[in-house]
This record gives structure tokens, C-alpha cells and sequence, in this order.
């Protein structure tokens, strides 16, 4: 294989306490939405990888689970995919949310860098909520006693506010050796789980509470029917209760959530689809190891 000498790049792990908004980022830095987004928080359980490509420099991105002490095997696997990402990447991206303290997890990430001596650049998210900047001085200085940062760069993935500063920050970590992906490649993940975490992002959108983080979604089937993309895609939940919000009245929360995500798909897949959902019950999912396995997360994760 030739290697372009001139071409660099490099792996990054985007880290945080959950909702900090670490996939918003991610999909601002990608241009592409890659990742699901919700204000509730884990709402990613996986890493998803990103990747972006201009001029000579490609960034390999790796959006992690929010950092959470482990409650169940769910939590436990979210717990492992983070310290495995940041086990095995040129540098890391911290992100914090604007205006806020130190927090127990921001300290077990920074601790970790410590140990590994990677390099690590701060993002500090949200400062489009702000209504007094001066905060962010403050804060600067409180994250830099934590970490000997690379760089500290306020941003708003909402509005894209410092984007390109941190971009600019970010390629200064990129080493010579190639591009670890084709140019035009955007992420790892396999279009049926792309189906998946789309029709999860209108769940957690569209319901409250506890129904969401009960929910895994698990596509069946994808075939191509001339101009056509048919997708079966199930929803499993824990409880009867919940499976009977999900549908709805005469089924209209489903209805809902299959047009929201047969959209996004469209836009996605740049195609039609015709959207196939059904939901059905498997009790306590998220405490069970082999059950977790089933829907398509790693078993040797929870394997001690």
C-alpha cells in the first residue's frame, strides 16, 4: 500500500459526564448527523465512529457513552466502551458543559490521561446558553488546574460557535502516516444500526421518563426493492405498561415515531423507505449479560 507522507491523522476519543453534549458535537464536526441526539442523558450506549476528512488531515472520532457509575449490566458495558475508547486513541476531546463545576467524572477522565500521557484538548459546550461569558474565565482556570490541556476552546455545537477553532486545535494532534479511512468514508457503523439508533433517537424524543432508557431497537431486515429500502425494525421494551405507551391509542405514538424516523432515514440513506416497526417485550433486558448480546451489543464487554 503507497502512504501519502503527506496526509495525517489521528484517533480521538470524545469524552464527558452524560449530556454535555458530546454527539452534538460530533455531528457538528462531522457535518453529517452521525450520532443521536437527545436531552435526556446516555443517550448514546456505543461508540460511534466519525470520521472527517479536509485537505491533507483526517480525524478518526470515537463518540463515547456518558461516563456513569455502573447500575446494571447496560450501564456496565457504557462504563467498559469508555475506557476502552480512551485506551486506544492518539488524544482525547473532554467535553464539559459551560457554566458548570468540576465534576467526579471529569476527574476520573483526566486521571486516566494522566496515566496514559495522551494529549487532551477541553471543549467547553453550551456558551450559546450563556448570558454572562465572564463565567467561562473562571472556568478556564479551575479545568487547566485539573489537566495540562493542549488547548481549552469554548464552543456551541447548537449554533457552531468556535467549530472551526477547535477543528484547527484538533488537526494539530494528527501525525504523518496516511488516512486510516477512504476520503469520503463518514463512519464505521453499519447502516442497520444506523436504522436502529434513528428510530431510538424518535423514542427518547418523543416519550419521558423511564420508557426510553427501556428501549433498545434492533433492525431485522433492510432490502433493497428497486428505488425502494424496506426496514423491519423491532422495539424491545421491559415492561407490558411500556409497550402499550410506545404503540399508543389506535397505535398513534408508533405512527409518530415510524414517520419522524422514515424522514430521517430518507434524508440519511438518500433514498425512499418504507418503515416497518413492532414492538415487543423482554423483560429486564438491561440486567441481563446474554440478553444484551442478542441485540447487538459485545458480550466479551461484560465478560470479566
Amino acid at each position: 500500500m503507497n502512504i501519502n507522507l503527506e496526509e495525517k491523522s489521528a484517533f480521538i476519543a470524545i469524552v464527558g459526564r452524560p449530556n454535555v453534549g458530546k454527539s452534538s458535537l460530533l455531528n457538528r464536526l462531522i457535518g453529517q448527523k452521525l450520532a443521536i441526539v437527545s436531552r435526556k442523558p446516555q443517550t448514546t450506549r456505543t461508540r460511534i465512529m466519525g470520521v472527517l476528512t479536509e485537505a491533507e488531515t483526517q480525524l478518526v472520532f470515537i463518540d463515547t457513552p456518558g461516563l456513569v457509575k455502573a447500575r446494571n449490566s447496560l450501564d456496565d458495558y457504557m462504563v467498559k466502551a469508555v475506557n476502552s475508547s480512551v485506551a486506544g486513541v492518539d488524544a482525547c476531546m473532554l467535553v464539559v458543559e459551560g457554566n458548570t463545576k468540576i465534576s467526579k467524572a471529569d476527574l476520573a477522565l483526566t486521571d486516566k490521561f494522566r496515566q496514559m500521557g495522551i494529549p487532551a484538548i477541553l471543549a467547553i459546550n453550551k456558551i450559546d446558553l450563556l448570558e454572562d461569558k465572564s463565567v467561562l474565565m473562571e472556568q478556564i482556570m479551575n479545568l487547566s488546574e485539573i489537566y495540562n490541556f493542549d488547548a481549552i476552546v469554548p464552543v456551541s455545537a447548537r449554533d457552531g460557535n468556535g467549530i472551526n477553532d477547535l477543528k484547527d486545535e484538533l488537526k494539530k494532534l494528527a501525525m504523518p502516516g496516511g488516512h486510516i479511512f477512504d476520503d469520503d468514508t463518514l463512519t464505521d457503523q453499519p447502516e442497520r444500526v444506523i436504522a436502529s439508533e434513528i428510530v431510538r433517537e424518535k423514542i427518547l424524543r418523543l416519550l419521558d421518563k423511564e420508557v426510553p432508557h427501556g428501549v433498545a431497537v434492533v433492525t431485522e431486515r433492510m432490502k433493497e426493492r428497486g428505488d425502494i429500502t424496506d426496514i423491519d425494525c423491532t422495539i424491545y421494551t421491559e415492561k407490558d405498561n411500556h409497550k402499550g405507551i410506545i404503540i399508543g391509542k389506535g397505535g398513534a405514538m408508533l405512527k409518530k415515531i415510524g414517520s419522524q424516523a422514515r424522514m430521517d432515514m430518507e434524508r440519511f440513506f438518500d433514498c425512499k423507505i418504507n418503515l416497518q416497526l413492532w414492538v415487543k417485550v423482554k423483560e429486564d433486558w438491561r440486567l441481563r449479560p446474554n440478553v444484551l448480546h442478542t441485540l447487538g451489543f459485545n458480550k466479551s464487554d461484560f465478560d470479566e
